[in-house]
């Protein structure tokens, strides 16, 4: 029986031969959406903190840095994790971060989501870099935005290599604040070949134009205390893809504001994080697993 340590074996190839492909998933799609705007700086009073105490995986993990492909002047490199051994291919992750950047924190949660049977690729959209301040985190979202197309790219290339390197055989994306904008931008850009998209406190898209082409299933979280996402513009969001047909369930979640769900951040709100991560997990459960396709996790022992 193909086993895990094929495919890693596969992957760690690939990671020493670098990833020179851009190519992502045929789309039908004649030009891209405009990119998300930056998330507003409700949260940006806060300095991240040391990550909180992970509990140790249920399964041993493969963990690496991984060049997943080429930018303008170096290669990308993102963060890997999953579970060491698996009878099959398992079903792709793809982590978009916060505004401060691949850090910690996103590692952490990266090892989360891979602890349940995914090989998750977390990218990086600062090129190696993370903040630390607000002015700093502000800084490398400007470096961003001004060329939104290099972000594409990047998330295009994360897609390429988790379908063409590590196998998936279905691939989502999720991403907090700065990254759950670019979580549903990629949902845009490829209608019919992303399989789902989550998106935790991060702007969201009211114009029917725009979401009309969405054809991938979408699951929001969004704090109704959220200064700088407001309520009415999350209804307006939830509304228009109600009334579109679209696959999607978007929650407005009671008594929290912006950054509920990272335990490092000022508004974290335990409770509140906790349910959205289970219903995180029996979302992709769903959409990514509808035929048991990644189960089957092999005792390592």
């Amino acid at each position: 029986m193909k086993t895990m340590r094929a495919l890693v074996s596969i992957v760690a190839c690939a990671l020493l031969c670098g990833c020179g492909s851009s190519e992502g998933p045929a789309t039908s799609v004649a030009a891209a959406p405009a990119a998300p705007a930056a998330p507003p700086a409700e949260h940006q009073h806060e300095t991240p903190a040391p990550p909180a105490a992970e509990a140790a995986p249920e399964i041993p993990l493969l963990e690496q840095t991984v060049a997943y492909g080429e930018g303008a002047r170096s290669n990308l490199v993102g963060y890997l994790a999953m579970p060491l051994d698996a009878a099959e291919p398992l079903p792709g992750i793809i982590v978009i971060h916060e505004s401060w950047g691949l850090n910690d924190d996103i590692k952490a949660l990266t090892r989360g989501l891979a602890g349940h049977g995914y090989v998750v690729l977390a990218v990086d959209l600062y090129g190696g870099k993370t903040a630390k301040t607000p002015e700093a985190a502000n800084a490398l979202m400007g470096d961003l935005y001004a060329d939104p197309d290099a972000a594409r790219r990047n998330l295009q290339q994360g897609y390429s290599y988790l379908e063409k390197y590590a196998l998936a055989p279905r691939i989502a994306t999720i991403g907090w604040d700065l990254g759950a904008g670019w979580s549903l931008q990629t949902a845009f850009e490829y209608p019919g070949a992303l399989d789902a998209a989550v998106m935790y406190y991060g702007q969201v898209v009211t114009a029917r134009e725009r979401l009309r082409p969405l054809n991938v299933p979408v699951l929001g979280f969004f704090g109704a205390e959220d200064r700088s996402i407001p309520v009415r513009e999350v209804q307006e969001f939830r509304a228009a893809l109600a009334d579109l047909g679209k696959n999607a369930e978007v929650l407005i979640v009671s008594r929290v504001g912006h950054g509920f769900a990272i335990p490092t951040g000022a508004g974290y709100n335990e409770k509140a994080a906790n349910e959205a991560w289970e219903q995180t997990l029996k979302f992709l459960e769903q959409n990514l697993k509808p035929d048991g396709d990644g189960h089957a996790v092999e005792d390592s022992a």
